[in-house]
């Protein structure tokens, strides 16, 4: 069939696969679609003919059927490049193998045109559907443009936000509770929280984990001892400076990300303290560059590449066959790993 790759000099068509298979253009979209309404000899015809002309099906024209585009948008305004490409990673290992392609927005939720973009970018791009990290995951107003365009979307968060077919649930609070319990269970006591941003859920669930795995060695989170980062390198050196400028400094500090925990790093060298003898520190996520620096950081792990892969396999179960009203809700359990970043309490 190799004078069936042209036709006229022109590239070949879904209608030119559709008569030289002998069926209609709808079948060939199906076919081009996975759909599974087919007839297992009618697929392999079509398919074959496919293969044999040298058709190659347009992403953009594939999604007219359904009047979507065959595109995975991931919606984000995440001050981390780190945890923002390892779950691109994430996303991105699902849909490949869905046929479908990444389209990535990132955004300002501090923004005035924060709404209209989203909105914007939702209708431009007539996405399959949408994959959204804290913080976009959070906000309502984004859930409420998505609905009124009927577009499927999932969210990650550390608690449950929506039905279970929307979720990947982090239970951020927990991971941070093993940190609480690590530093107390090394005998620290002044100890010191660097949360991330207000606006994230996130940080007040770290936050709240963190205070109550303080609360079961009988220790309690001292506002003094807490300041506000922004999830950034150059916010927890910030922060750990004016912390470790304290008449009673503390000997621990957990920060909320690792990104701020690597801040605190510099802050402690800059003032002449050995981590992790005179300072103990513990970050947030397990980062790739947690086990890079030096010491290496005891951190909270939470596997975000998996995160991204589990929301986009959530979002793609119909292409695979599946109900995604009937699977379940991903749980993710982040865990403490330690390295060298915190030891025991040094003297009294």
């Amino acid at each position: 069939m190799a004078d069936n790759r042209r036709t006229g000099g022109k590239p070949v068509t879904i209608n030119d696969v559709a008569r030289l298979a002998g069926v209609s253009k709808k079948t060939v979209s199906r076919v081009i679609n996975n759909s599974p309404l087919l007839r297992a000899e009618t697929r392999e015809k079509v398919q074959k003919v496919i293969a044999d002309s040298g058709f190659a099906p347009d992403p953009q024209a594939r999604g007219l059927a359904f009047r979507r585009s065959f595109l995975v948008g991931m919606i984000y305004d995440n001050p981390s490049p780190n945890y923002v490409v390892n779950m691109q990673q994430g996303v991105l290992d699902a849909v490949r193998g869905a046929g479908l392609e990444l389209v990535v927005h990132p955004c300002n939720r501090a923004s005035d045109t924060f709404l209209s973009d989203v909105r914007g970018f939702i209708v431009r791009q007539k996405l399959f559907g949408v994959v959204m990290p804290p913080s976009v995951s959070e906000d309502e107003r984004v859930i409420a443009i998505l609905k009124e365009a009927e577009c499927p979307y999932v969210r990650i968060a550390s608690v449950s936000l929506d039905e279970p077919r929307h979720m990947v649930v982090t239970n951020d609070s927990s991971g941070a509770a093993e940190a609480a319990r690590h530093l107390a269970g090394l005998g620290h006591r002044r100890i010191a929280f660097i949360s991330g941003p207000d606006s994230f859920r996130s940080s007040h669930e770290r936050g709240r984990g963190f205070a109550e795995g303080l609360a079961e060695h009988g220790l309690t989170l001292d506002p003094a001892y807490v300041r506000v980062g922004a999830y950034t390198f150059e916010s927890g050196v910030e922060a750990a400076r004016d912390l470790l400028a304290m008449a009673d400094r503390p000997t621990a500090i957990f920060a909320g990300n690792d990104e701020m925990a690597i801040g605190v790093m510099k802050a402690a060298r800059d003032a002449g303290l050995d981590v992790p003898f005179d300072l103990s520190i513990c970050g947030f996520d397990d980062l790739p560059m947690a086990s890079r620096v030096w010491p290496n950081l005891t951190t909270v792990r939470l596997p975000i590449r998996d995160m991204g892969r589990m929301a986009a396999e959530k979002l793609t179960a119909s292409i695979r066959g599946l109900d995604a009203a009937t699977l379940t809700q991903p749980e993710v359990r982040p865990s403490l790993v330690v390295r060298d970043s915190t030891a025991p309490l040094q003297g009294s």
